[in-house]
């Protein structure tokens, strides 16, 4: 087994993955205390078929191939194989499991610490898994300590980039040239792939 090291866990659908996470992802590997960041590529739920949602394998993909040049991200597909629908605080049992030696963290955007009270289990992630929080335009300047009186909460000043994966599948599908708001290689395979046109 490798050295222990500190891993941060930022989730998401990265339906598609574009600058905007990349950035984020680089920034907490290289400007914090964490050693990596694992972006855990959620599965789509079975109960919510959602038109828009490319293939998990396709998604994690695109992944692959926007962090191959970055040896500090990897892509985590833990949760592909656990029952739907999944809660972070089980994903984290089972990385955790998997990976004795490392200690894990959550890296979220403001708006989702916001709606934290609302996941399951969420006073325990609070008292044993630090939350390092990136700042959003659209959030609510809002003190964290009010937010939640206990909890290894840090806010960090990352830089913001307000890029939504809704925002590229509509202008891909209406044509647009989108080239710069995602990684060249994965510009590419989507657009080989003709992923998110309308005539598919």
């Amino acid at each position: 087994m490798g050295p222990s090291k500190t891993i941060g866990l930022y989730f998401g659908t990265f339906n598609p993955i574009h600058i905007g996470h990349l950035n984020i992802a680089h920034y907490f590997a290289h400007h914090s205390e964490l050693d990596e960041v694992w972006l855990v590529v959620t599965p789509q739920n079975p109960l919510k078929t959602k038109q828009s949602l490319l293939a998990d394998y396709h998604r994690a993909a695109l992944v692959d191939i926007a962090l191959e040049d970055y040896p500090r991200l990897k892509t985590s597909r833990v949760e592909f194989d656990l029952p739907q629908p999944n809660y972070t605080v089980n994903t984290l049992a089972v990385l955790q499991e998997q990976n004795p030696g490392h200690r894990f963290a959550l890296i979220m955007g403001q708006d989702n610490l916001q709606n934290l009270h609302k996941w399951k289990n969420y006073e325990w992630l609070l008292e044993h898994i630090p939350i390092l929080v990136y700042p959003r335009v659209s959030s609510h300047e809002e003190s964290l300590s009010k937010t939640y009186d206990k909890g290894n909460i840090t806010q960090v000043k990352a830089p913001i980039f307000e890029l939504s994966s809704t925002f590229i599948r509509k202008r891909i599908a209406l044509g647009a040239d989108i080239r710069p708001m995602l990684p060249e290689k994965v510009w590419r395979y989507i657009d080989e792939m003709n992923f998110y046109k309308k005539n598919r």
